[in-house]
């Protein structure tokens, strides 16, 4: 649920990057973070556990237009891989705008994307969002390595509507903007509904 801060003339957002664990989350935004110019950008903060983390930053693309005389800051999260981390996981959550499910191409990592993939549309429930109306994108991360499935073979396992699918390699930033800039469109198309 976006916020709307009438003082500075900006609507809030809140996008979230799911995924399992090692999937390349944390790597988008960083990635993201690094090549966002310093004036755009708040601070990047890091909230670690023992095994994983949490990252989040705000920053105002200038690119994206206004909406109704307001610029837009999206705020960036990622949530924990582990299942494990599950009531992180819901926190974050909690009034999302938009989610960036980030998959990890390998093989075996197959039944990890299956388990989050079902995680998320959990407790997107949880929070009254449903997987099938919330902005959404499909990343399906880490294309250069060679164990890799085939993409017809992920997309087959893993869209859940018709969503828009990107291809990456967030270490090399290939596909990490496309995919944000796809999820921050629909944010704002769901904002000017309203």
């Amino acid at each position: 649920m976006s916020f709307i801060n009438f003082a500075a003339r900006e609507i809030n957002c809140k996008i979230v990057y799911y995924g399992p664990g090692l999937g390349g989350k944390t790597t988008n935004l960083q990635c993201i973070y690094d090549k966002t110019a310093g004036s755009h950008k708040g601070k990047m903060i890091s909230l670690a556990t023992e095994t994983d983390r949490t990252l989040f930053f705000d920053f105002l693309p200038l690119d994206l237009g206004t909406v109704r005389g307001f610029r837009t800051r999206f705020h960036l999260y990622t949530v924990p891989g582990q299942v494990f981390y599950d009531a992180s996981r819901k926190l974050i959550l909690r009034g999302v705008d938009g989610v960036v499910f980030v998959a990890d191409s390998q093989e075996e990592r197959l039944d990890a994307n299956l388990e989050a993939l079902d995680n998320l549309a959990i407790n997107l429930r949880e929070h009254g969002y449903e997987l099938q109306q919330i902005p959404y994108v499909l990343q399906l991360n880490k294309r250069d390595l060679p164990n890799s499935l085939p993409v017809e073979t992920l997309k087959a396992q893993l869209t859940r509507r018709d969503e828009k699918v990107f291809e990456a390699v967030a270490s090399q930033g290939v596909g990490v903007f496309e995919t944000l800039k796809e999820v921050a469109r629909q944010v704002l198309t769901e904002l000017r509904k309203k």
